[in-house]
């Protein structure tokens, strides 16, 4: 198996108020653990920047060139109570996207067997003109769009196992048969989406809420019970995964209970589902994940469920 790792320095020129917990340190805690040995066989490559008609495969161009605009020539400025840019944001956003893209690429080039993109800011929140959350475009919802338009694929999947609901990734499938929109996350939560009767207009969405307090074996089975089979009978090509680990039990934003393994059991659940509709084309982006240890192990654990560990 090969695994592609994709990473750029411009993810860490995204600045952040101080105390936000959304910061460049999650990135160097993310290099500093692939940098050990049992990390050597990753294909690394670092994210290109791509082309503002991609992002408008689910932004219309006039956000995207509103987002554009908003970028300080110094300190920070904020798009929302949550979400802010600095001098280096755009940039760092737009390789989180050619990360994803470029993912995908490889992935359905058959170059590398699945890939996993470290980039931030995050995306799943961003809906299709609004930044919310932390997140300014919505790079799995791309990446999958992207899929679909550049290579021909019928139909995609976003699995997404952060803490908080994709609110944006659902609004920007919702009303689209030929993409399916798969979430697990802790309810009542942030952004006070994600409710089981909130399903799609062809019933193309399925949410799978937590309670604070559930830990692995409440998440494994809403993975077993509504999100696999669902996924499996939908027959997705490809499988995007919004990979947010701040559902760890250590995360500050959130009360779930999740440990490394169940990362990893999830992963190898996804996988096995695109081995057998979509050829094993698994592309992830990281979304969420706060406290830097935490999210370390985790994200460990999910890389090395892709490369088959």
């Amino acid at each position: 198996m090969t695994t592609l790792l994709v990473t750029h320095p411009a993810g860490l020129n995204h600045l952040t108020p101080l105390g936000h917990p959304e910061r460049p340190d999650r990135l160097r805690a993310l290099e500093e653990i692939f940098g050990e040995e049992r990390f050597s066989a990753l294909q690394r490559v670092e994210a290109p920047s791509v082309p503002l008609e991609t992002i408008a495969l689910c932004h219309p161009m006039d956000y995207v060139q509103y987002v554009k605009e908003a970028v300080p020539k110094e300190g920070i400025v904020r798009l929302d109570a949550d979400t802010s840019m600095s001098p280096g944001s755009f940039e760092a956003a737009m390789r989180a996207v050619g990360g994803a893209v470029h993912a995908v690429d490889e992935v359905i080039g058959k170059r590398a067997d699945n890939a996993f993109c470290a980039m931030r800011p995050p995306g799943h929140h961003a809906e299709t003109a609004r930044p919310m959350g932390f997140c300014i475009f919505n790079h799995a919802a791309i990446a999958a769009r992207y899929a679909q338009d550049h290579h021909g694929l019928g139909r995609v999947a976003v699995v997404d196992f952060d803490v908080h609901h994709g609110n944006g990734t659902q609004e920007i499938f919702w009303s689209d048969s030929s993409a399916m929109y798969c979430s697990t996350h802790e309810m009542p939560l942030y952004p006070g989406t994600g409710s089981t009767s909130e399903r799609g207009d062809h019933d193309n969405i399925v949410n799978a809420p937590l309670r604070a307090g559930d830990a692995g074996d409440k998440f494994r089975a809403a993975f077993e019970s509504r999100i696999l089979p669902r996924l499996s009978a939908f027959g997705a090509e490809l499988i995007v995964i919004s990979a947010g680990f701040d559902a760890h039990k250590r995360d500050p934003l959130a009360n779930l209970q999740l440990v490394e393994d169940d990362f990893s059991w999830a992963t190898k659940k996804i996988m096995e589902i695109a081995d057998k509709t979509a050829q094993g084309r698994v592309v992830s982006v990281l979304e969420g994940g706060y406290d830097l240890q935490g999210l370390a192990l985790s994200a460990a654990a999910h890389v090395t469920a892709l490369m088959r560990g």
